[in-house]
């Protein structure tokens, strides 16, 4: 199987905030922006694997700017790692001055996907190459974030989180 770089995977979702999605200060629900992460970031999960993907869980989510209704909102993600057949896929959310057009972070969010087949059951995904600097540290840390997951889950013993370990030592 053949690696990929990051940005073979790169999805940009860009949409406007409408009222119907926005709570009663005129500011973009929070799910409303969980769904549109989701779907960028399984296109983007797809895109690496060709295959279907499933979404194995929300790792982050930082809400840390209000988007206000009429904001044109825009989701950049990429695989920031890939596993044997999961993929982490990290990514930034901007919002877009209206008069400027001048963009600002304002979110961003972790999330992890299965490749799977037809029947449901794991598969193997192509290796992911990190070639930035950012891209590289991203990559990095998917590891640890993967084995905090499984150790506060259960599936791993704190002993074998080598890389968690590391950071202490």
């Amino acid at each position: 199987m053949q690696s990929k770089t990051a940005n073979e995977s790169l999805t940009i979702y860009t949409d406007m905030v409408l009222p119907s999605e926005t709570n009663p200060i005129g500011n973009m629900f929070g799910g409303e922006l969980l769904a549109r992460m989701d779907r960028a970031a399984s296109i983007a999960a797809r895109r690496h694997s060709r295959r279907i993907v499933v979404t194995a869980s929300v790792n982050h989510v930082a809400f840390n700017k209000m988007i206000p209704l009429g904001s044109v909102v825009t989701v950049e993600a990429k695989v920031s790692r890939a596993f044997s057949s999961s993929m982490e896929v990290y990514m930034d959310v901007f919002i877009e001055d209206r008069e400027s057009g001048e963009r600002s972070l304002s979110n961003e969010a972790i999330y992890t996907f299965v490749a799977v087949d037809e029947s449901g059951s794991p598969v193997r995904v192509p290796e992911l190459v990190a070639e930035t600097d950012l891209e590289k540290e991203r990559f990095e840390a998917a590891l640890r974030r993967k084995q905090l997951s499984l150790v506060l889950a259960g599936k791993m013993k704190p002993k074998n989180a080598t890389e968690l370990k590391a950071l202490f030592i």
